[in-house]
Formats: C-alpha cells, structure tokens, sequence
C-alpha cells in the first residue's frame, strides 16, 4: 500500500483545519478517548465537535483561531495512507506553509466560495508549483454558503483554468465541498447533483502520483556501524535510509566523495537479511571491500551518478528575521553532509503576487529568489523537479545557529 503525502493551503479562515477535521472524523480514522477529549473541549453552541481543533493543537493558535505551524496527521484507507500537513494560511507564515509543501505530493487549495481566487490562493497555488508538486485538488469550499450553486463553482473553476498557464501542475481536480457539513468529502452529496466527479476522499485515493522507486537509486550513511566485539569481530554495515530507488545484493555501486567502486555483498533490515531494499527503508548495506566511509558519503549505483560539484543555484526559501548576506559563509547541510558555502548572488526573486520574476535588491522573512552559492567541498544532489528526496537542503547560520533558509537545487 503506498502512501500519498498532501498538504492544504489557503487563506485564513478558508477552513482547511475544518476539512482536515471532517476527513477524518467521517473516515473513521478518530480514537475514541481523543473524540470525548474534542467533545469536552468543544465550546461552540449546537455543534457536538469542533473539527478544526484535530489538527489546531497549539493553544496560541486556538486562541487567534488561526493555524501557525504546520500539523501532521496520519491515517489510511483500505486503498492507501496519507499524512496530511495542515499549513499555515497567514501570508507572515508562508515560510511554514513551504516546510510543508516540501515533502508533498499533492496540494489542495481551498477557495472560499464566497471570496473566489485571491491573492494568497495566487501565492499558495504558485509556491506549491514552484518547488515540484505536480498535482493540485481545488476545493471549492463552503458552497453550502452559497446555496450549492453550481454557478458560482463554474466561475471560480473558469478563474482558476485562467491562471494555469502560469503553473506546472499536470493535473488539476475541481471538487465543490462543505467541510462544516461534509458535502462531498466523504460520500457524494445529494445538494450537487450538477457534480458528477468524485469525492475528495476518493480523489486523494486514486490519483496517481509518481513513486520514488522509479527515481535514481540514492542512499546516504546516517551511522557507520561497527562492533568491535569478538562476536562481530569484522563487522562493519552502514545503517541509513534508501531515500529513492532501490539496492540489492550484487549491484556494483560508487562511494561519494572516494570515487571507489565496489558491490553490495548484503543487505539487512531489522537484523535481518534480505535481498533488495526499496526507497523508505531503514536498512544496513554491506560492501565487499572495507572501505574508509563515514557519516554523509553517498552511496549510489555507477550507472546513476548525481550531480557533483561545488558551484550551486537553488531556490532559497528565507525564514529568519535577518535577511541574506552576499558574501556571507553559511553551513550548508545536506542530510547528513554538511559543507560550509559563500552567497555569491541574488539572481532573482520570485513576486507571487505578480507571479513574475524580478530583480532581487535583497532575500528577506518569507521571500523566495534563485541564488549562486559555491562550496568549500563538493556536493552530491540532484534537481530537486528531477529527484525531490536528494534535491532539498538547509542553510545554517555559522554564528546562530539558526536555520535561516530551505533550498531546492536547480540542474
């Protein structure tokens, strides 16, 4: 069974925690003790629970009625899992909101149907766009406001279709629903007959999204495992994640940054031994030779290299107060490896609200641009549009510590 990572956006009160709510309160998907904790803390008259306080669980934002960080939730159906990532709606937030959207598959943007396309629908539906997401859900919501017209959701749908040129999504499902009444969430809703697509439920469990086994094998050394002990006396295993693709016994593979060629002599999960392993499993590799490897080296099949070098242009997603410094050195960590790199320019910034580029005096809270970093060492990646699992990174601050930027390499 896979697993579809999605994330909702929108503005502020549009209720994507409401919809999150909904989803899983009418697939079942609540324990029992958290459903009397919710009834308990409901305090809205007539209405026996507060959906939006699922996923709303910071008190500060239940006092602002607003979503500031960015909530997961999991659940599945009988057809796949999903993890759910409830971003932040509030323009001064989008820094959490594109945290979210980082590691999804899917979008789904909640329109007010009462408000039509806004500005933060423009803003959210283009940084999803920008870093990867393929596939995007419109869901056309509180159309219970509007008498469940059937106009109404054509003329939004119509605005929307208007602005797609400008985006790279390949595929765009239109879904009218009430997520305070459950119109077409779960099960279809008898009040839009006029709708004869499926439900969003339904949507999220059937589209197709591409798997990350079908990427470039890509696994990286969290831990060089050795013993020492009489028992495992020649032990030596590299324990990590298989971030994308797949590794089996015999493939014959290169170490980065060595460059030494080598063979996968085993591979085991949960002490024990197996043949093949696949993206999103924890495992230990075993080389036929001893091979000086620590934490952060690359080890990846000769006939799919990454990207190696020291000259670097990403997207920078900026999330401190303090802006981007040209000339600056910060740390660049990449999973486990980490280099120290120099700013060597602002190439442009991105203007959500105009969707075009322009040119960049400065990268400040909350502002996406391209930048030019180069490297004190090289580097292994791959385009994030290309490999999403290898194509992000952070930066650190040397003095602060602080992470103060999200990146996605560009080719």
């Amino acid at each position: 069974m896979n697993t579809l990572r999605f994330i909702t956006a929108g503005n502020v009160d549009d209720g994507k925690s409401t919809l999150i709510g909904r989803l899983l309160y009418d697939s079942d998907s609540i324990h029992t003790d958290q459903l009397g904790l919710l009834e308990k803390q409901t305090k809205q008259e007539g209405v026996t629970i507060d959906l939006s306080l699922i996923t709303d669980g910071l008190r500060a934002e239940r006092e602002q009625g607003i979503t500031i960080d960015v909530a997961y939730k999991y659940f599945s159906t009988k057809n796949r899992k999903f993890i759910i990532a409830d971003a932040p709606g509030h323009e001064q937030y989008t820094r959490n909101m594109i945290t979210g959207a980082s590691n999804s598959d899917l979008i789904i943007i909640l329109v007010d149907a009462r408000k039509g396309i806004t500005t933060q629908t423009k803003r959210h539906a283009s940084i999803g766009s920008l870093i990867g997401i393929k596939k995007a859900i419109i869901a056309v919501n509180k159309i219970d406001l509007v008498e469940y017209s059937e106009v109404v959701f054509d003329a939004i749908k119509a605005d929307f279709e208007n602005l797609k040129s400008n985006l790279n999504f390949d595929e765009i499902v239109y879904i009218p629903i009430s997520a305070l009444e459950g119109d077409n969430i779960v099960d279809k809703s008898t009040k839009t007959p006029w709708f004869e697509g499926d439900t969003l439920l339904e949507t999220l469990e059937y589209i197709e999204v591409p798997s990350s086994e079908n990427l470039a094998s890509r696994f990286q050394a969290q831990w060089v495992i050795r013993p020492k002990d009489e028992e495992n006396h020649d032990y030596r295993g590299y324990a990590g994640q298989v971030l994308s693709g797949s590794y089996q016994e015999g493939d014959k593979v290169k170490i980065l940054p060595s460059g030494i060629e080598t063979t996968i002599s085993k591979i085991e999960k949960h002490q024990q031994t197996i043949t093949k392993a696949v993206a999103g499993e924890n495992v230990v590799l075993h080389l036929s030779e001893n091979i000086d490897i620590s934490r952060g080296d690359s080890i990846v099949k000769i006939d799919e290299l990454p990207i190696t070098s020291n000259d670097l242009k990403t997207w920078v997603s900026w999330l401190d107060n303090t802006a981007l410094q040209i000339g600056k050195t910060y740390i660049l960590q990449h999973r486990f490896r980490k280099v120290r790199v120099k700013i060597q320019s602002i190439d442009k910034k991105w203007d959500s609200n105009e969707w075009q580029f322009s040119k960049a005096n400065g990268i400040g809270l909350n502002d996406i641009g391209q930048i030019s970093l180069k490297s004190n060492q090289p580097l292994f990646f791959d385009a994030f549009t290309d490999n999403s699992k290898s194509g992000n990174a952070i930066l650190i601050d040397e003095t602060t510590h602080n992470t103060v930027g999200a990146l996605l390499f560009l080719a």
